[in-house]
């Protein structure tokens, strides 16, 4: 089959539509010209992830707090950077 790039919406479009059982997934996956291999992987991927948009805050909330401690860990190592130049330096100095 052709290979073609699908966006994360249309994956799930696609996904709801065999589970709404209207069609069968053979039907569904010659419409869009995917195989049923690749249906399934979509589905339990869904399945599987699926319940993180429940989450507090969902995946927004997540992102946020990722990028909170990644601005963190840089900060971290910024700091200790200048401490180990500081470090270096005066043990040149000391030679």
């Amino acid at each position: 089959m052709k290979r073609r790039k699908w966006t994360p919406q249309q994956k799930l479009q696609i996904v709801i539509q065999g589970l709404k059982g209207n069609v069968t997934v053979g039907e569904l996956c010659n419409r869009h010209q995917i195989s049923q291999t690749q249906y399934y992987k979509w589905k339990d991927r869904l399945l599987k992830d699926g319940s993180k948009i429940f989450n507090y805050g969902g995946p927004d909330r997540e992102a946020d707090r990722l990028r909170r401690e990644i601005s963190k860990l840089k900060g971290i190592i910024g700091d200790l950077t200048v401490e180990l130049k500081k470090t270096t330096t005066s043990g040149c100095e000391a030679a």
